[in-house]
């Protein structure tokens, strides 16, 4: 056969590539145009620059943290040095004159972790029961509201959650103090408080509720995320075996989302533990020890500092009130860095 003969055999528009001619090669070895270099060079640039910055920010919030942790340290020791008593669990509370000081913290830690443990029994169900309604049970149009009001709480002023609390939440909650003093006084943590009367509002368990209320969107936010992101396929087959909406939550979603229930509760924790405001005015209704009773009044390490803030002419007398809030500062720290260890186990249990 002839050439023109296979020329005319050939399908239209057959290319040279179809045809077995190589095309020019487009490999490792084949010149890269200079458009391409100057992106590529770009890119890298852009990619150091930003690995730059996120370490120097990583690294400026680290040497924030040690810088506030070694200034509490410096100015603390020399108070600590001339204290007349045991820091740690002395009751007495005596700075007015700085060549005899006598202070203690075991007043302030017991009315701090009170109030915050009674904030936390009130808030974890509610803030749980909440993040199930909103991912589980509640429409799409009413669940995305709806988390926007909770999430609003966060924005209310702990001022004016103090005021509502003293004025408003306390004389309402007389009869419940009562019913709780005549029926459990018998147990010391419902027994008379160290205030006049066990109905007056200016209490630990007024301060617990209205911390409760403070703290749910924080609770309510992070459980709320970790319940949205069950894997569907988890929830798809329990209900392909029939499981009812209650038992996919039990069986799916609660053992995938505990633990950043847990963490969202732990970073709740630090948030009461450091409360000023709203504790400064429920609870500076005396000045008398407090007991074990949650109808004590009396003061936190934070409204202990904001109180005293009038006796800061001294180093040494604010050397006493920096080393409570040294103390402060450590247990807060411990309580957000145990709710990230939770909350990253949570997660690498959700990618595994």
């Amino acid at each position: 056969m002839t050439d023109s003969t296979r020329a005319a055999t050939r399908p239209a528009g057959t290319t040279g590539a179809q045809r077995g001619v190589s095309a020019p090669s487009s490999g490792p070895e084949a010149p890269i145009s200079a458009p391409e270099k100057t992106a590529g060079k770009s890119s890298r640039v852009g990619d150091k620059v930003f690995s730059s910055l996120a370490t120097a920010s990583g690294a400026f919030v680290v040497a924030v943290i040690a810088a506030i942790a070694i200034f509490l340290l410096i100015r603390a020791v020399p108070a600590l040095q001339v204290n007349h008593v045991n820091f740690l669990f002395s009751r007495e509370w005596d700075t007015r004159d700085p060549a005899n000081m006598s202070f203690g913290i075991f007043d302030l830690a017991w009315i701090t972790i009170a109030s915050s443990v009674v904030a936390l029994v009130i808030a974890m169900p509610l803030s749980g029961g909440i993040a199930l309604f909103l991912t589980r049970y509640a429409p799409k149009n009413l669940a995305r509201p709806f988390a926007y009001i909770v999430d609003l709480l966060a924005a209310v002023p702990s001022v004016v959650y103090g005021l509502w609390g003293f004025l408003v939440l306390g004389p309402f909650l007389k009869p419940v103090s009562n019913w709780l003093n005549e029926t459990l006084g018998w147990i010391p943590i419902f027994g008379q408080g160290n205030i006049a009367q066990v109905d007056s509002g200016a209490n630990v368990f007024t301060a617990g509720i209205v911390l409760a209320v403070m703290i749910i969107p924080t609770i309510t936010g992070v459980t709320r995320e970790v319940f949205a992101r069950t894997p569907d396929a988890q929830i798809e087959g329990a209900l392909a075996l029939g499981a009812t909406r209650w038992e996919v939550i039990k069986t799916t979603v609660w053992p995938f989302g505990r633990n950043g229930f847990v963490g969202g509760s732990m970073l709740g924790l630090g948030r009461a533990l450091g409360e000023t405001m709203a504790l400064t005015i429920i609870l500076s209704a005396t000045t008398a020890p407090p007991g074990y009773s949650i109808f004590d009044s009396g003061a936190t390490f934070a409204s202990k500092i904001a109180l005293g803030s009038a006796e800061f002419n001294n180093n040494l007398q604010v050397g006493a009130y920096i080393s409570a809030g040294l103390v402060l500062f450590i247990i807060t720290f411990a309580v957000n860095a145990i709710a990230r260890w939770i909350e990253s186990a949570a997660g690498a249990k959700g990618k595994s």
